[in-house]
């Protein structure tokens, strides 16, 4: 017996180990909240994934409090400027990042060609922002523009080109389904860490003959949701098989910039009900009750902003004449409890002001 001690091989030091999150947690909490905030967000989904113990401390508000003050996350907002023709619109990005707890909202330039490349499919993961081209100009292009550098790179072709498609990012993989007029390559996937594509699983349903062209797509337990506003449904692509199914849509006004996805629940702002969330338990929409402040506003964006949603919306300046709107923002907390979730909101601000022929059409949650 006292052999085959001596002959085990020797434990990697690198490698995981089961004593090391209960090591890990013997440290003050103070310091594990510090370090584990200084953790790009991306990484998230992984540590989730160590214990029950790492779940709880990654959606702690003490967490997003040192986040906001290392300036960590911010959020890339994009303007259609509708008094150009539809080939000649470009997006005007600006940025809203909490600087000394005061939320600034300045234009900031990302000169993508949209002209040679229009309307891409855009992702933010981590501090990059993914441009992921062909509409209906067929593309195989892909652009990636760091946040941080505020330099533009290009990525790897796609293994086709495509035209209109769905893009949506699960686990450290950014999936593009559909778009392939040649029916070669029906899905793919671009792996962030190694920087190369390769075929997907086929999507396979009755969902795999509706054309993925969506106003906005989502991705929540990995799978990628297609909402398609002309027809009131979302159809999903599950990552893992290439099965596909849907679920039906509120029949009301949405905008592309309101829909997003918080701690795996999907929440879309309709114009007459307010924000709603999917219960996939009970197979319907429900309100996020106490909100009635968010119903019945202009143009709306969302996205997650320090472990809360951001919601902005336009107004119009003083009088019709005015060449400016305002953009105003509403922080909410999103609290679970037994009759569903309910929004607690911060007051209203008034972050900046846009051209009046700008309309919002793109709200990225960015995080270093």
């Amino acid at each position: 017996m006292s052999s085959s001690v001596t002959n085990e091989p020797p434990r990697e030091l690198n490698g995981p180990t089961t004593s090391s999150p209960s090591l890990f947690n013997t440290l003050p909490i103070e310091l594990i909240n510090t370090i584990t905030a200084r953790v790009s967000r991306r990484y998230y989904p992984i540590l989730s994934c160590v214990s029950k113990h790492f779940r709880t401390t990654l959606l702690s508000p003490e967490i997003h409090k040192i986040r906001s003050l290392l300036n960590k996350d911010s959020l890339f907002i994009s303007f259609l400027d509708e008094t150009k023709t539809f080939l000649l619109q470009t997006r005007n990005w600006f940025t809203l990042r909490t600087i000394k707890k005061q939320n600034h909202f300045v234009s900031v330039s990302i000169p993508f060609d949209y002209i040679s490349q229009p309307n891409p499919s855009i992702i933010a993961i981590g501090p990059e922002i993914f441009f992921i081209c062909g509409s209906y100009i067929p593309s195989s292009r892909l652009w990636i523009f760091d946040t941080r550098t505020h330099m533009f790179r290009q990525g790897p072709d796609m293994l086709v080109n495509r035209s209109n498609k769905s893009v949506g990012y699960v686990n450290g993989k950014v999936y593009v389904i559909g778009g392939d007029r040649d029916y070669e390559v029906l899905a793919e996937s671009f792996d962030v860490k190694t920087q190369t594509w390769e075929q997907a699983h086929d999507p396979e349903g009755e969902e795999e003959y509706i054309p993925w062209i969506s106003s906005v797509t989502v991705s929540l337990d990995k799978k990628v949701y297609a909402l398609i506003a002309c027809d009131d449904i979302a159809i999903h692509y599950d990552t893992r098989d290439g099965s596909c199914g849907s679920l039906k849509l509120v029949r009301d006004r949405w905008w592309r910039s309101g829909a997003c996805v918080m701690d795996n629940v999907l929440y879309v702002y309709y114009q007459r009900f307010g924000l709603m969330w999917y219960d996939f338990e009970m197979m319907l929409w429900r309100v996020v009750f106490g909100l009635d402040v968010v119903k019945k506003v202009g143009c709306v964006g969302m996205a997650k902003y320090y472990g809360k949603l951001a919601f902005l919306w336009e107004e119009d300046g003083d009088g019709a004449s005015s060449e400016t709107k305002e953009i105003w923002c509403r922080i909410i907390d999103l609290v679970r409890c037994e009759e569903g979730i309910h929004g607690i909101a911060e007051p209203s601000r008034v972050l900046g002001s846009v051209p009046r022929g700008y309309r919002m059409h793109q709200c990225l949650s960015v995080s270093d």
